[in-house]
């Protein structure tokens, strides 16, 4: 059933959560139509509103008559809904347990300290955050390493539920490097996910939806209007 009915998902092409949604329909194979919310900040289309009238944010899944709110959980959806190879959840309890914990924990932590970097507004705060965000980096490598088994990804040889969570990171932490001159991915600190990201960037699952750096900065700058 979930072959034939409609597929539409509404995003935001600036959207970290949105660029979730994307590489898991991608990794399933699901033809869909994109509906783009370009300024969803500042305008949201009734649609939007309508699918999504508690958080009235992007993404959202609209599958047949049904809508599907919160990045996290139209991957999950998508995973079930389209029970085909690869499977984006890990397939033992144990694994697939963990994974939603790490992923919940970008969410609730990393972004947290993401946001604190952005908003500081003195020497002292912008320290405390940056080392908060370190920390919350460091404990991403220390998981990468152990989920990976030294192979390229969070779920081994392919793209899995914590390499799709871990994603939207990137498009922010490299808006915070180039806003403020301080590096957060390391060589010297985070080797695997500075390797991870070059990976996962140039995957054919990702790369037609991810924006590049240089766009998601000048975004940002005219978002902040910042010169």
């Amino acid at each position: 059933m979930a072959q034939n009915d409609t597929v539409k998902l509404i995003g935001s092409w600036s959207s970290p959560y949105s660029l979730r949604a994307r590489v898991a329909l991608h990794l399933k194979s699901v033809k869909y139509e994109y509906l783009d919310e370009p300024d969803v900040l500042k305008e949201k289309s009734e649609l939007l509103l309508k699918s999504n009238p508690i958080h009235k944010k992007v993404p959202v899944l609209l599958h047949g008559d049904l809508s599907i709110c919160e990045s996290l959980n139209v991957v999950q959806y998508v995973d079930e809904a389209w029970p085909s190879v690869p499977s984006i959840l890990p397939s033992q309890p144990y694994d697939r347990a963990s994974a939603r914990f790490w992923a919940q924990y970008i969410d609730d932590k990393c972004f947290a300290a993401v946001d604190a970097v952005v908003g500081a507004k003195d020497d002292e705060g912008k320290m405390a955050a940056a080392g908060k965000l370190m920390e919350c980096l460091a404990i991403l490598e220390e998981t990468f390493q152990k989920s990976s088994k030294g192979l390229g990804f969070f779920g081994g040889e392919t793209i899995g539920y914590l390499d799709i969570a871990c994603s939207a990171l990137l498009g922010p932490i490299s808006v915070i490097e180039a806003f403020s001159g301080v590096k957060f991915l390391r060589q010297e600190t985070t080797p695997g996910l500075i390797q991870w990201a070059e990976r996962f960037r140039a995957h054919e699952a990702v790369k037609p939806y991810m924006p590049t750096v240089e766009e998601v900065v000048a975004f940002a700058k005219q978002k902040f209007n910042v010169q």
